[in-house]
């Protein structure tokens, strides 16, 4: 009687196994940084992260949630468990991997200043006059622009923005005379028709990767795992033209 009963749960088990839930993990997102991460049209996340992770959430066996946070607050927001990833374009730096872990690269950024159309502005005159320029608040853009004001006496008024289109705007306004800005979204605001150009880079590019919690070592392979069978399928080149085709 015993040896059926063990049978019968054995087989109920294998039966509803495939029924199980799969893991849910949360991924953090600046919702305003296209083309890598944003709320499109109809309230749902987009993006070439978004869509990176979905793929790679669907083929690892787990679910994936993207919850849109200030970008100033969300390493704190990992590093208190509140989200479990950070797959919105977040540049690796030495000073982040202090706080959490990165997965390995998956896409090179370079770090440019623009100006209004019209403008006869220069990267190297914005350094040498008493500017107003623009940047993402929370960013390791933010950090080296301050960092060097600060440390080479520069005149130059930084105004932060919650978001790269934020500052593309006040500049076409006329409230800022420059943008730091990182490539991708520069160049996704041109290819919209955003009536800016880009005249230099003020310091050298970075690596975007995934973040986790550095107690987390099982997400971490899942998600590198996931990068290395994503940039093997056509899906990979996919996102490129789609997203990252003027890049």
């Amino acid at each position: 009687m015993k040896r059926f009963s063990a049978l019968v749960f054995a087989f109920l088990f294998l039966a509803l196994a495939p029924f199980a839930q799969a893991k849910t993990y949360v991924n953090g997102i600046d919702a305003n940084y296209p083309p890598f991460s944003f709320i499109d049209e109809q309230g749902n996340a987009a993006g070439f992260d978004i869509e990176s992770m979905n793929w790679i959430a669907n083929k690892m066996g787990f679910e994936v949630q993207h919850t849109p946070i200030n970008w100033d607050g969300i390493i704190p927001a990992l590093q208190a468990k509140k989200i479990d990833m950070i797959c919105s374009g977040m540049s690796i730096s030495e000073e982040r991997k202090q706080a959490v872990n990165f997965s390995e690269p998956y896409y090179s950024i370079k770090k440019y200043i623009a100006v209004k159309n019209g403008s006869d502005l220069t990267a190297e005159e914005v350094f040498k006059g008493k500017y107003t320029l623009g940047v993402q608040r929370g960013t390791n853009e933010h950090e080296l622009l301050q960092s060097r004001i600060d440390n080479e006496k520069l005149a130059i008024t930084l105004r932060l923005y919650d978001s790269p289109p934020m500052s593309v705007e006040d500049l076409l306004n006329g409230r800022i005379d420059a943008i730091a800005i990182d490539s991708a979204p520069a160049e996704d605001a041109i290819k919209n028709g955003k009536a800016i150009k880009i005249v230099g880079e003020y310091a050298p590019g970075d690596d975007f990767g995934v973040a986790v919690n550095k107690e987390n070592a099982e997400l971490l392979k899942l998600i590198n795992d996931g990068y290395e069978l994503l940039k093997k399928d056509p899906f990979w080149q996919e996102l490129h033209t789609k997203y990252l085709s003027n890049h």
